[in-house]
């Protein structure tokens, strides 16, 4: 089958990784000096050869078969700067990586186009969105992890993996963080982890095996998209701990792969009892491995982004 061309941008360093996997050819818009939005193909991670750097001037003279949006100031500004009418008169496919932030129910999409399709990375964004007339699909995340990673839990502390937490408000649960942090080990990584008396940013490449050695993974966060860093600890087998809110909800089993609750003291206990007992962790540990394999593996994650993408371009089968 016919390998796709497809212009995008770099928004979430981490996701356009797992994306390169489906076996198209990934046109990344740049700019000089990289800024935030415009790194092309940059940062840590191993690219492979379908991913390709797209300085911002040449864009409109790139063909490809298909224009993949990812926030808002792409689809309000950047299409009519950077690309011609040919190019936004292709396929368009809008990815929504987060739900509404004005009003949790009543938020229209900005895209509200029926010619475009809208990719919801969960079943709880899709729900909250107000999409319009525009069609929506869901693709749930996939992840891998280097091989032979494998939780081990020594450190008799909890670990939480949030970038920038300290200037990210009350929906990232900051408050929960140093709430929780006061009351037993925990520790912060993450860019301008820092701040708040972190350790710093870890490499993606090597989260995962940092991670393993923690005894349960803490997500302090209220209202946000399942985060990866959530998905590939659970790859590595860390318990997760984490308030029942979002699409967290449908992922952590209590008692299977950890706990969620709303009620931040019972997570407190749950966590205390974890740092206690160690076979218990791995117990969880292992049913948040099994989990993350069934349900948001590489392999599943790149069919889903294919069957897409060979959709909106009349591709199937092609």
């Amino acid at each position: 089958m016919r390998r796709l061309n497809v212009l995008t941008w770099h928004t979430h360093g981490s996701y356009l990784y797992y994306l390169s996997q489906a076996p198209h050819e990934f046109h990344v818009l740049s700019k000089p000096g990289r800024p935030p939005g415009y790194g092309g193909r940059c940062g840590p991670f191993p690219w492979g050869d379908n991913v390709h750097d797209l300085p911002v001037e040449a864009a409109r003279d790139r063909q490809v078969d298909c224009i993949l949006f990812q926030d808002d100031h792409q689809w309000e500004q950047d299409q009519y700067e950077f690309l011609s009418p040919a190019q936004r008169a292709l396929p368009r496919i809008y990815l929504e990586h987060d739900p509404p932030r004005a009003h949790p129910t009543d938020t229209l999409h900005p895209v509200d186009d029926p010619n475009v399709l809208l990719v919801h990375v969960t079943r709880f964004n899709e729900l909250m969105w107000d999409n319009g007339r525009t069609p929506t699909r869901v693709i749930e995340h996939g992840v891998r992890i280097p091989d032979g990673v494998r939780y081990s839990g020594e450190l008799e502390r909890g670990l939480v993996i949030t970038n920038h937490l300290d200037r990210r408000g009350r929906r990232m649960g900051p408050d929960l963080f140093l709430h929780v942090r006061a009351q037993l080990p925990l520790e912060l990584v993450g860019m301008a982890a820092e701040a708040l008396g972190g350790l710093g940013e870890i490499e993606h490449g090597m989260l995962p095996e940092f991670a393993a050695r923690y005894r349960f993974l803490f997500s302090p966060i209220r209202y946000s998209s399942l985060g990866l860093a959530v998905i590939e600890s659970m790859m590595a087998g860390l318990p997760i701990v984490a308030l029942a809110t979002a699409e967290m909800a449908t992922v952590i089993e209590n008692g299977v792969s950890g706990y969620i609750d709303t009620n931040v003291a019972t997570l407190v206990e749950h966590m205390r009892e974890l740092l206690r007992d160690p076979l218990l962790a791995r117990e969880l540990g292992q049913g948040a491995r099994k989990r993350a394999l069934e349900r948001f593996s590489i392999e599943r994650f790149s069919a889903d982004w294919d069957a897409a993408l060979r959709q909106v371009t009349g591709q199937e089968g092609a």
